[in-house]
């Protein structure tokens, strides 16, 4: 009788999203009177955390805190059309279909701002905290607040955006074949070190490692919950 001991290694790389026949999300985004911003998607939350992720994207392009955006992916029946929830594509695909979004209505926000303080619109920046502020001389701003109200009430306004990402279609060359079935790939290798009894067939499991190649997290903490 004899223990043996040896290594299992198994690798895979994890395609995201499909485009065999084109693979497109769209995304609105608008603000409230009161200068929160709704984000409205037809791709679904299945508590990957995609609510959060779309939030934080969202308030990141705009200029605002995470808690002044709220996601509502209540209804495919009328929100914007999503291929899907599958394939992990939601960060990647409505993830740039939010940030379009969020830079068109960003954009009117600033224009609007601009005529409250009589400066050009290139000229504002945002704080992150709910202000906009005249770049050199932060003393001259105005709240995210007053600026919604006065896009509704006073100047007429819709600070709203629309976001289509779109990878398109692949075709198959018509020499080879080849196409690409997908646009971008997770990695990931797990490696087993186990003994043996050549008699018995017994196997113990002596250490069990995982690797994940993952890219950018944008949120490390939802990541590491997924993963442990």
């Amino acid at each position: 009788m004899a223990i043996r001991r040896g290594r299992g290694v198994a690798a895979i790389n994890y395609p995201t999203g499909m485009n065999l026949g084109g693979d497109p999300t769209q995304a609105l985004v608008h603000s409230t009177p009161t200068g929160n911003f709704m984000v409205t998607l037809s791709s679904v939350d299945l508590g990957q955390g995609m609510k959060q992720i779309m939030a934080q994207i969202c308030a990141e392009t705009i200029g605002v805190p995470t808690d002044r955006v709220v996601v509502d992916t209540a209804d495919t029946d009328t929100g914007p059309h999503c291929m899907g929830t599958f394939a992990s594509r939601g960060t990647h695909r409505a993830g740039n279909a939010v940030i379009q979004a969020a830079r068109e209505a960003r954009q009117v926000m600033l224009e609007v701002a601009a005529e409250e303080l009589e400066v050009n619109a290139s000229d504002l920046e945002t704080d992150g905290q709910g202000n906009i502020l005249v770049k050199g001389a932060p003393q001259k701003s105005i709240s995210i607040f007053d600026v919604a109200l006065s896009a509704h009430f006073k100047r007429g306004r819709s600070i709203s955006g629309r976001g289509m990402f779109l990878i398109p279609r692949s075709y198959p060359e018509k020499e080879t074949g080849a196409m690409k079935p997908s646009t971008c790939y997770a990695h990931a290798c797990t490696v087993a070190e186990v003994e043996v009894d050549d008699e018995t067939g017994e196997v113990t499991v002596l250490t069990v490692k995982n690797v994940f190649e993952i890219g950018r997290a944008l949120n490390p903490k939802m990541v590491e919950q997924q993963l442990v």
